[in-house]
């Protein structure tokens, strides 16, 4: 892999020796609602060099780690499973080298791609999500393939029990329905984390984090297409990530940023900032 021009701040290193391989999926071509998030990861990376690479958070420097940033796929805005089948096979690149993959989309569905990848090494994968919606339909206006449906493909792919779904406050209730038997919800906020964690932890699971960046509020972050009032703030992400660091994460990703909805910036340094810190967080 040859390295980007621009690079997330701090992410320099050079691919041989790196443990975790960021790269971008810019791609929303099923957004529900208002798109813009293909421009999420470009966005994301440029404006990174407003932030300090030091975390007084967590008291780590992205200077101290090895992570290589690769720039973003060209992916088929026309065909969803085409882009899904190329994040398929950058994913499993990485894995095949011994790294861990880091996605910043580009809409939720963009980690159906990594999932199918992470699954073949890891077959008892779980996923845990962070999102305001819950992703359950079966199709939405008849497309399989949606932003609206990922987690439900990604449940045809795991199974029962192996989805944990945070701070959901939306859905049709046929969703909500589907989540009692099939996926481990948690409405509203982060009860029940840390007793989720210490389970993994115990068993040794393998752990996918996904972060929909409107599982924040629109008060502290309207830079996305489908904004939800009731979300959390900075500092209960932040909390949340960190919770969820003690675990087994093999693979991460943030999305859903929309970069030219807010103007003023502040969601995608919000943006900027939450991917530092999960970088610092899942670094070993």
């Amino acid at each position: 892999m040859k390295k980007n021009v621009e690079t997330f701040i701090g992410c320099d290193g050079e691919y041989e020796d790196a443990k975790i391989v960021l790269f971008g999926a810019p791609f929303d071509s099923t957004t529900s609602f208002r798109p813009g998030a293909r421009f999420g990861s470009a966005a994301i990376r440029h404006e990174s060099s407003g932030i300090e690479t030091y975390s007084p958070y967590q008291d780590k420097d992205l200077t101290e780690t090895s992570i290589f940033d690769g720039g973003d796929l060209e992916l088929c805005f026309g065909s969803a499973e085409s882009a899904l089948c190329d994040i398929e096979s950058k994913v499993g690149e990485i894995l095949d080298d011994g790294k861990m993959p880091f996605l910043i989309g580009g809409e939720h569905l963009v980690m159906l791609g990594a999932i199918r990848a992470v699954l073949r090494k890891y077959p008892n994968l779980h996923i845990i999500q962070f999102d305001a919606h819950a992703d359950l339909r079966d199709d939405y206006l008849g497309a399989k393939l949606s932003h609206a449906c990922v987690m439900r493909r990604c449940h045809e792919l795991l199974g029962d029990g192996k989805i944990h779904q945070f701070c959901i406050r939306s859905g049709e209730k046929a969703e909500f329905e589907f989540a009692k038997k099939h996926t481990n919800m948690h409405k509203f906020g982060f009860d029940g984390l840390c007793e989720l964690t210490e389970k993994l932890i115990r068993d040794k699971t393998p752990v996918y984090l996904t972060v929909d960046l409107d599982c924040l509020d629109p008060s502290v972050f309207c830079g996305t297409g489908t904004p939800e009032a009731g979300g959390v703030s900075f500092l209960e992400l932040l909390d949340a990530v960190l919770t969820v660091s003690r675990t087994n994460i093999v693979g991460a990703d943030v999305n859903e940023l929309a970069p030219m909805i807010d103007l003023s910036g502040a969601s995608t340094a919000l943006a900027c900032k939450t991917v530092r810190e999960m970088l610092l967080a899942i670094y070993k």
